[in-house]
C-alpha cells in the first residue's frame, strides 16, 4: 500500500517506516527536518509544517493510509504551541485525508489523554477524560485524539487511535537519554516509596501496532472509531525498571526520594516561578511529572488484542538486551 508517516524521522516514525519498507509498501514522509536515514531507506520525504493545511493536503495526495505520529510532546511549555502543533497539526491531516481520499488514518495519541493525577491499575478504553488537565500535552493530545474519532466514517475514511505507553529501546533521544544525564548529574530523585507500577512498550512493538491497527482498519472493522491503549502487557515496578536502565549504564540506583505532596508542593512552585520569570527551559519537576512518577498507571490491552491481533513480539528482556547494548557502544564512543 501507499503510506504517509508524518513525524517519519522521529523516534517512533522511523521505525514505523522502516516496517512498512520491509514488508514492501510505498512510503511517503511529511517531517520539518532533514533526515538522511530516510533517505537510505529509498522513501520520499516532503518538509513541511502540520501548520500549513495546503502542505498537508498535498502530501496526503494519492495514499492509501496516513499514519499520524508527529506531535508536540513535553511536560512544559505553552498551550498555545501545543494546541497548534498537536490539535490544528492533526486537523489539517484530517482535512487533507478527507480532500485527498485517503481511506484510512491511524493516530497516535497517549494514554496520558486519560490521566488525571490518580493511580490508574488494569483501566481499560473505558476511562474517560479528565475534567482538569495538569499540562497541555495530554489536554491537546485529548482534543486532537476525539477529532480523529469523530473523523470516523466521513467521507469514506476510517480512523483508529493507539495509545501506547511510555515508548522506549534504541534511538530514542529523550526519555533514556534525559533520564542518564539527569542521574550522573545528581538530580534524581525518587518520587514517592516507590512501590507504583507502570506499563511501558518497546519500541518496534508499538511501531508494529501501527501496521496491524492499519491493516485491520475496514469498514466492517471493530477498529474503526476506536481507541486502544498498547503496552508489553504487563507492568513493571517503575523504579526498578529505572535503576535497571541506570546499571545499564554503569550508574548506580536512585537512593534519594522525595514525597508525593512534596515533589506536587514543588512543582506546584516551580511551575508558578517559570511562568512568572519566563525561564527557558522546562522546571525540573511539575505536577504532571510528580504525579507520573508516583502513581501506577497500567492498562488493559485485551481490545488490542482481540480487535487486531496485538502482541508484544519482543520480550521486555530482550528489548533490555538491545538498550544495554546500544548504551555500551555509545559510551565506548
Amino acid at each position: 500500500m501507499k503510506a504517509l508517516v508524518t513525524g517519519g524521522g522521529g523516534f517512533l516514525g522511523q521505525y514505523v517506516v522502516e516496517q512498512l519498507v520491509a514488508r514492501g509498501d510505498s512510503v511517503r514522509t511529511f517531517c520539518r527536518g532533514d533526515y538522511p536515514e530516510l533517505g537510505a531507506l529509498g522513501v520520499e520525504t516532503v518538509r513541511g509544517n502540520l501548520r500549513d493545511p495546503l502542505a498537508v493536503v498535498d502530501a496526503c495526495r494519492g495514499m492509501d493510509v496516513v499514519f499520524h505520529v508527529a506531535a508536540k510532546a513535553g511536560v512544559w511549555g505553552r498551550h498555545e504551541d501545543f494546541l497548534r502543533a498537536n490539535m490544528l497539526g492533526t486537523s489539517h491531516v484530517v482535512f487533507g485525508c478527507r480532500e485527498q481520499g485517503v481511506g484510512r488514518l491511524v493516530f497516535t495519541s497517549s494514554p496520558s489523554v486519560t490521566f488525571d493525577g490518580t493511580d490508574q491499575e488494569g483501566v481499560d478504553e473505558s476511562a474517560p477524560y479528565p475534567t482538569k488537565w495538569l499540562c497541555s500535552y495530554p489536554h491537546t493530545k485529548a482534543l486532537a485524539e476525539k477529532h480523529v474519532l469523530a473523523a470516523n466514517g466521513l467521507d469514506g475514511l476510517l480512523t483508529c487511535s493507539l495509545r501506547p505507553h511510555l515508548i522506549w529501546g534504541p534511538r530514542d533521544r529523550h526519555l533514556i537519554p534525559r533520564l542518564l544525564a539527569r542521574a550522573r548529574a545528581g538530580r534524581l530523585r525518587r518520587v514517592g516509596p516507590g512501590t507504583n507500577l507502570i506499563d511501558m512498550i518497546y519500541v518496534e512493538n508499538a511501531a508494529a501496532a501501527h501496521l496491524q491497527a492499519a491493516d485491520a482498519l475496514t469498514p466492517d472493522s471493530p477498529v474503526a472509531g476506536r481507541a486502544y491503549f498498547l503496552s508489553q502487557g504487563e507492568p513493571v515496578n517503575c523504579w526498578k525498571w529505572i535503576d535497571e536502565i541506570l546499571a545499564l549504564a554503569g550508574l548506580p540506583p536512585v537512593k534519594k526520594s522525595i514525597s508525593l505532596p512534596a515533589a506536587w508542593r514543588l512543582g506546584a512552585v516551580l511551575e508558578g516561578v517559570w511562568r512568572v520569570l519566563h525561564l527557558p527551559g522546562e522546571p525540573p519537576m511539575t505536577r504532571f511529572l510528580a504525579a507520573q512518577l508516583a502513581t501506577s498507571h497500567y492498562f488493559d490491552i485485551s481490545r488490542a488484542r482481540t480487535d487486531f491481533g496485538y502482541s508484544p513480539q519482543i520480550t521486555t528482556s530482550e528489548g533490555m538486551a538491545r538498550l544495554a547494548e546500544e548504551i555500551r557502544g555509545t559510551s565506548e564512543k
